[in-house]
């Protein structure tokens, strides 16, 4: 059975830092690390959109343009842990923040909710201005 569990969340101010984590159980067998794991948000009244995605045996990133060079995805795989660092947070960054995965997936179409089986309960993230 896959679980992802998100960590992370809080409120902060514009300008500041958070660090989610996404741990990960079930999801990446012994003898292969493919797997595609990414981060979606979903702020109020908006539809829910992919942030970052990373592929978990290579550790190749994708990032959405509004994010690159204020977040960065990376994974740890002896903890099965998947971190999404955000700086520079900005007030419109202010969703609910969830974790996504997959196997036999290599992120192509990685921004699709659709793409993934496997998603966490989510983490709230609060920037204020």
């Amino acid at each position: 059975q896959v679980k992802l569990v998100e960590s992370g969340g809080g409120s902060v101010q514009a300008g500041g830092s958070l660090n989610l984590s996404c741990e990960t159980s079930g999801l990446i067998r012994t003898t292969e690390n493919v797997a595609c794991v990414g981060w979606f948000r979903q702020a109020p009244d908006k539809e829910r959109e992919g942030v970052a995605a990373i592929y978990y045996d290579t550790g190749s990133t994708y990032l959405i343009d509004d994010v690159k060079g204020r977040f960065t995805i990376s994974r740890d795989k002896t903890k099965a842990t998947v971190y999404l660092q955000m700086n520079s947070l900005k007030p419109e960054d202010t969703a609910m923040y969830y974790c996504a995965a997959d196997r036999d997936f290599g992120c192509m179409g990685w921004v699709q909710e659709i793409e993934y089986k496997y998603w966490g309960q989510g983490t709230q993230v609060t920037v204020s201005s």
